[in-house]
């Protein structure tokens, strides 16, 4: 019996050591399996991880900055819609088209005033600026210049369709400026003396005398319908057009006197 106790014993020491002997084996072909690319393998995904844990940190240190400048962008949007409405506001006054205005009267001022004796001097027209009489700058100072009421978007569209047309604010208000330069230039060639208005203008110099001493007309700045020779004020249609929206909107005011029509132009109340 002991015998065969023995004998048992020793083969499962045999049967361990052949157990044992076969996952070395195993752990020997596994390990020899991929021997150099594994290493490498390794090696990307850790470089990966990290480059992953850069661009996370970066993330967060950009969301902080944006968080700590939430504050300050609230402030300018506020500081931005109370600055909106106050243009808004002012807006509401303002008219969509201011023209330039011309500094100069025009060709037909040019061509009707002129010093005694002078010669032509370019640039100036006739006018030389050192013979000008030292009172003529308080005779322009006292004279009021022609008013420019221009129109605004809403009261363009206050009127019937059939009234406004094609016209738009654009147009109107560059009429206006051309009327404003009209009025300017018969106003100066009334309050200019004799010696300074050429001889085929003196007779609508007398003329418009006359036409500025009447009851209606008296103080106004005003033009003739033979004065509209502008770029956007003309004698055709359109011309017409926009002095019926402006007669309608209490712009100007129309009367005839003797051959002549004559457009004043009012003043805002």
């Amino acid at each position: 019996m002991e015998v065969k106790k023995a004998g048992a014993s020793l083969d499962s020491v045999i049967s361990g050591f052949n157990r044992r002997i076969a996952e070395l084996q195993d752990l020997v072909i596994a390990r020899n399996m991929y021997p150099v690319s594994s290493v490498t393998d390794l090696s990307a995904v850790d470089a990966a991880v990290k480059a992953m844990e850069l661009q996370v940190q970066a993330i967060k240190d950009r969301l902080r900055d944006e968080t700590l400048a939430i504050p300050k962008a609230k402030k300018l949007i506020d500081a931005a819609v109370k600055q909106q409405k106050k243009l808004q506001d002012l807006s509401i006054y303002v008219p969509s088209h201011i023209p330039e205005r011309m500094s100069m009267l025009g060709l037909d001022t040019n061509r009707c005033l002129f010093p005694e004796g002078s010669h032509k001097n370019t640039g100036f027209g006739f006018l030389k600026l050192e013979e000008v009489p030292a009172a003529l700058p308080k005779e322009k100072k006292g004279r009021s210049t022609p008013p420019l009421w221009f129109i605004t978007a809403e009261e363009l569209d206050s009127l019937s369709g059939y009234m406004r047309g094609r016209l738009t604010v654009e147009k109107i208000n560059a009429a206006i400026n051309d009327m404003a330069t009209y009025a300017e230039a018969n106003s100066q060639l009334i309050s200019a003396p004799k010696k300074r208005v050429a001889g085929d203008s003196w007779e609508k110099a007398l003329e418009l005398r006359d036409i500025a001493m009447t009851e209606a007309v008296k103080g106004k700045h005003f033009f003739l319908e033979t004065d509209m020779k502008g770029s956007a004020l003309k004698p055709d249609n359109t011309g017409k057009a926009i002095l019926t929206v402006l007669r309608h909107l209490g712009r100007v005011s129309e009367t005839r006197i003797g051959p002549h029509r004559v457009i004043i132009l009012l003043k805002r109340h």
